[in-house]
């Protein structure tokens, strides 16, 4: 059974930093696609930075320079340094992986941990 479970969520002031875990199991890990992503209120979800098998990186255009993302494939764990925050990085963040069961794709979600960017 997948599990991912996040945490390093907090509260910080703008310009300050947090590192987020995303703790996997239940699955492949050094095999997958691992992503986060963040949910703003009021706002639909969306895709902050995202890390391949191979180590291959992307990011959204808002996070570009401030978040990395990495993985440690002998923890089975993802993380998100996220530096500079800024009020709009608030939100709940996701970690996301996509297995598949031998028919279809499926996306498996952790339940998310909050991040409060506030002075």
């Amino acid at each position: 059974q997948v599990q991912l479970v996040e945490s390093g969520g907090g509260l910080v002031q703008p310009g300050g930093s947090l590192r987020l875990s995303c703790a996997a199991s239940g699955f492949t890990f050094s095999m997958s696609t691992m992503s986060w992503y963040r949910q703003a209120p009021g706002k639909e979800r969306e895709l902050v930075a995202s890390i391949t098998n191979g180590g291959s990186t992307n990011y959204a255009d808002s996070v570009k320079g401030r978040f990395t993302i990495s993985r440690d494939n002998t923890k089975n764990t993802s993380y998100l340094q996220m530096n500079s925050l800024k009020f709009e990085d608030t939100a709940v963040y996701y970690c996301k992986t996509r297995r598949s069961n031998g028919i279809v794709w499926l996306d498996h979600w952790g339940q998310g941990t909050q991040v409060s960017v506030s002075s």
